[in-house]
């Protein structure tokens, strides 16, 4: 299949749509709800899902690139969430190190963002995500173009933010960093709320914390989320091929 985008927007192109994919296999998406969006190099535009089509069936050539203030600058049936460019668009306005940023509304992360105490420091993969979490009170949908300055307010220079009484986001450098922080993210709340059914609970010294990000790197090898990705990969490839048309 030939294309017209860029080799770089088509790399990109070819990332979303897996990343959209993988959300859906790991069981974080919300039929056609929430969203995953990428800003493309060197321009005030972003790639975003096409409104109405489920996560699972997402290709390259159907991600929808618009502009900043919301018009569709590619070909497609599909229109584009108006909660999804609030959200997206406030924090791509902002955050020029955050190629990629990731939304779900999934169980655990809607119980976690309801509880009043928030994400606690009782697994090592909540040590992760609050090494570098900020909080966004509700507003209702996210509909309204006043809330962007709160929502970039509040994110500031996180990689995670958990938006009270609504779900997750993450943000990276690449898809790929994203994904990871969500999934570490995903998986401290499921973690929370299996750890609450049972008996007392044990948190981690808060100095731990302080150094998580050290740790990361090293742990990584400096990689961070490029270090899974490939495998990542291969596993769609395996499952739900497709995702590069």
């Amino acid at each position: 299949m030939t294309h017209s985008h860029s080799p770089d927007e088509q790399r990109l192109r070819i990332d979303l749509a897996a990343c959209y994919r993988l959300v859906a296999l790991y069981g974080w998406d919300d039929i056609i709800f929430t969203h995953i969006s990428v800003k493309l190099p060197g321009k005030a535009e972003f790639l975003i899902n096409p409104y109405g089509m489920l996560f699972d069936e997402i290709t390259a050539s159907s991600l929808v690139r618009v502009d900043e203030v919301g018009n569709k600058l590619s070909e497609s049936p599909h229109p584009v969430n108006p909660a999804g460019f609030v959200i997206h668009s406030a924090i791509h306005a902002v955050r020029h190190d955050a190629l990629c940023v990731l939304h779900t509304h999934t169980v655990a992360g809607v119980a976690v963002s309801a509880q009043r105490e928030g994400l606690l420091p009782i697994s090592q993969q909540a040590t992760v995500a609050l090494a570098s979490l900020g909080y966004h009170d509700y507003e209702g949908i996210a509909v309204r173009d006043d809330e962007k300055a709160r929502l970039q307010r509040d994110l500031g220079d996180k990689t995670c933010l958990i938006l009270r009484n609504h779900g997750l986001l993450t943000v990276g450098s690449t898809i790929a960093d994203a994904f990871l922080s969500m999934y570490l993210l995903q998986r401290a709340c499921e973690i929370q709320l299996l750890a609450q059914a049972g008996g007392e609970l044990v948190s981690v010294d808060s100095r731990i914390i302080g150094g998580v990000k050290e740790n990361v790197m090293a742990v990584t090898r400096g990689l961070g989320g490029s270090l899974a990705w490939p495998g990542l990969l291969r596993k769609l490839d395996r499952l739900n091929p497709g995702y590069a048309d």
